[in-house]
């Protein structure tokens, strides 16, 4: 069960693995420094989407009107991107760099590798469509 196995007339148009989708989860007010990092090493094009979730955080106690009550969820921002390969390890400096307080909650880097792009306006596929 070793390599990837794709059809004659499959449209892919190389190997599984020559481009990756990174998805960094953030803290909210770290986005701008990190867009700004990754702008700085050449790379552009990245999706952003609000998001909440915890992990060891946990969540936080607020109090309300007098009233206590547990907020389990806290706000964060994923950021997508899709590169080329060669360019991975120095996102992820970007990001790192970038996103890190050094608190609790400061987030996640998650690499995938990623089969194909295509670029709907014009049909282009791989890096080409990046």
């Amino acid at each position: 069960m070793g390599g990837a196995f794709h059809a004659p007339d499959s449209k892919i148009s190389r190997a599984p693995g020559y481009m990756k989708k990174i998805e960094a989860i953030i803290k909210p007010f770290k986005l701008d420094e990190v867009k700004e990092a990754l702008h700085e090493i050449g790379l552009q094009g990245i999706t952003v989407t609000e998001a909440k979730g915890f992990g060891r955080q946990k969540g936080h106690t607020e109090l309300y009107r007098g009233a206590e009550y547990v907020v389990d969820f806290l706000p964060k921002v994923k950021i997508e991107l899709v590169i080329e390969d060669n360019l991975v390890e120095r996102a992820i400096e970007a990001i790192q760099q970038a996103a890190h307080t050094g608190r609790i909650g400061d987030g996640k880097i998650f690499v995938t590798p990623v089969e194909e792009a295509i670029r709907i306006r014009t049909g282009e596929r791989g890096t080409d469509a990046i």
